[in-house]
């Protein structure tokens, strides 16, 4: 929680004047992390929290109290000033045995506190995957845009050399019309990755605060080269053992294993508290003070002890019964967040795996598609294919395309995934991890 407290805030203004020509992932993240309302909220929590453990920590110091009183008759034979009586009183008690009750609540404060601690860690996280979804959206939408426009371009050579071949004769009316058509319908996919684009750039700003957003620094995925050709490479037994490494870091960082873990421990010591209603209990306190009557008199100091002892014996009974329940649950707990935890990360890391091998396929089939195009056209302008042929040419590299942008940016929303389930404290932790077999 270090990073969303005041160093976050302050680098938040220092980036707001220091974008230059463009605002990095970095940035962003930094930014809506202090624009989150959220992680606000849990930082609240956690000094409340702290100042529930601090009163509890109070119960154990002497309970003082001071106490002031006067009187008069307000008729009667005497007079009202003789009539008056005034006194003081000042008291300290103290538990001196309370069954071990405030030793257990103690730790039941604490731990509270550090499952609200847990709550807000996994809510950064969250934070986090929300500023890059939105950054990879914004890029992501960019670059379909980019293709959009390229395949736009493209449809428009296509129709004016159909235009000429129609002046000259040298293709049918309906061609010329197939050439129209693969036009429009490539300035509506264009102007749907225009609206893709705009919605995206409203969500990033949303998510940092900022009214104007500026431009974004393109990644540069040449860095991601070597993880995407050793994760492509993996076998099962790879895999497997990769995902025990990532497991071991889960198990011990993840927040929400950690919440359950400590959810379970709190339940302990309720059990622990509930029986301490077996115990007696014990308490002194002492009293005095000073009297004004017919003259300034001390009272005589007091000292007192009291003790109890219950006897409802199962009325306790009964609540330790069902404290032991609700630990019972909370182990059920732990073990269902276990399970999830292991299925999510399964899932995080074979999708991160397939995504880095479809960047390398469809990387090549884009390729291809290119040089399919380019011969295509070549022998669409020596008049030795039809429009129909060229078409689908463009189609196919449009398509790849997409795909290769598609899966690149969830490549990288797959290592945020994988970040946030090992609660890494950076990318580069992630990628250490997966190249370190």
């Amino acid at each position: 929680m270090k990073r969303t407290g005041i160093v976050v805030i302050l680098n938040a203004v220092v980036l707001i004047g220091a974008f230059g020509q463009g605002i990095s992932l970095e940035q962003v993240r930094t930014l809506v992390l202090a624009n989150s309302r959220s992680l606000a909220k849990y930082n609240l929590m956690i000094k409340s929290s702290l100042l529930d453990e601090k009163s509890q920590t109070y119960t154990n110091l002497p309970s003082l109290s001071l106490g002031v009183s006067a009187s008069m008759n307000l008729w009667g034979q005497q007079i009202l000033l003789d009539s008056l009586s005034t006194g003081a009183n000042f008291s300290v008690s103290q538990k001196l045995w309370d069954g071990g009750k405030n030793t257990v609540l103690k730790a039941i404060n604490a731990i509270s506190t550090e499952i609200t601690r847990q709550d807000a860690l996994a809510e950064y996280y969250t934070v986090l995957d929300a500023a890059d979804a939105a950054y990879y959206g914004v890029l992501e939408a960019a670059a379909a845009l980019d293709a959009a426009k390229a395949a736009l371009e493209t449809a428009a050579l296509s129709l004016s050399i159909a235009e000429a071949r129609l002046e000259s004769g040298m293709i049918r009316y309906g061609d010329y019309l197939q050439a129209l058509s693969d036009k429009a319908a490539k300035e509506t996919t264009w102007n749907q990755a225009r609206r893709d684009l705009t919605l995206n750039i409203a969500k990033l700003r949303s998510l940092t605060g900022l009214r104007e957003l500026p431009g974004l620094e393109a990644l540069d995925f040449a860095a991601y080269e070597e993880p995407l050709q050793k994760l492509a490479a993996l076998s099962e037994q790879a895999i497997d053992a990769l995902y025990w490494t990532f497991w071991k870091t889960v198990e011990a960082r993840n927040p929400a294993l950690a919440k359950a873990a400590l959810s379970s421990r709190k339940a302990g010591q309720s059990v622990n508290l509930a029986k301490k209603d077996y115990l007696p209990s014990l308490s002194a306190s002492l009293s005095t003070g000073l009297t004004y009557s017919n003259g300034l008199e001390p009272s005589a100091g007091r000292l007192s002890l009291s003790g109890s002892i219950p006897l409802d014996f199962w009325v306790t009974r009964t609540k330790v019964e069902k404290e032991k329940i609700a630990q019972e649950q909370a182990v059920l707990t732990y073990q269902d967040t276990e399970v999830t935890m292991e299925i999510e990360l399964q899932t995080a890391l074979l999708d991160v795996i397939t995504q880095a091998s479809s960047v390398l396929s469809s990387r090549k089939a884009f390729e291809y598609a290119q040089k399919h195009f380019e011969y295509i056209m070549e022998l669409y302008q020596l008049s030795q294919n039809s429009l129909s042929e060229l078409s689908d040419a463009a189609g196919l590299v449009s398509s790849n395309h997409n795909q290769l942008i598609k899966v690149q940016y969830g490549f990288l929303q797959g290592l945020s995934k994988l970040r946030s389930l090992g609660a890494f404290d950076d990318e580069a932790g992630v990628i250490a991890l997966l190249l370190s077999l």
